[in-house]
């Protein structure tokens, strides 16, 4: 994991798996994402590291309060952009492939002002 937008894109499969899956695996993120799996393993052993995520003896992943919190805010931040990008006019599909890059780069400012506009219904 070398870039702050996979990590970011683990920590978001990973959360969003756990709402339908009962336990996460290596091989549901694998699955998910189109990776190998030895590659997801190396992942979440630097999630680990990290303190994002945990691993139970079972192999079921687990994210640490950490760790969801940024999945939470991530995930927040794709369900934002894609709300924006559909109000401007954009087919679905396009805004969640577009909120699924910009979600990663995104400044703390901007996306701020991306929700105060939404909220105020512009």
């Amino acid at each position: 994991m070398r870039t702050r937008e996979s990590e970011e894109m683990y920590l978001e499969t990973i959360y969003l798996l756990s709402k339908t899956l009962p336990v996460v695996r290596s091989i549901d993120v694998a699955a998910d994402l189109g990776y190998a799996k030895p590659s997801v393993c190396r992942a979440i052993k630097l999630l680990q590291q990290r303190g994002y995520a945990k691993v139970n003896e079972s192999g079921g992943i687990i994210l640490t309060e950490n760790g969801r919190k940024k999945a939470e805010g991530i995930f927040e931040k794709h369900e934002v952009l894609t709300a924006l990008f559909e109000k401007i006019g954009v087919n679905r599909q396009t805004a969640e492939t577009d909120a699924c890059r910009i979600e990663h780069v995104i400044s703390d400012e901007m996306f701020c002002a991306v929700k105060e506009f939404l909220r105020q219904g512009k």
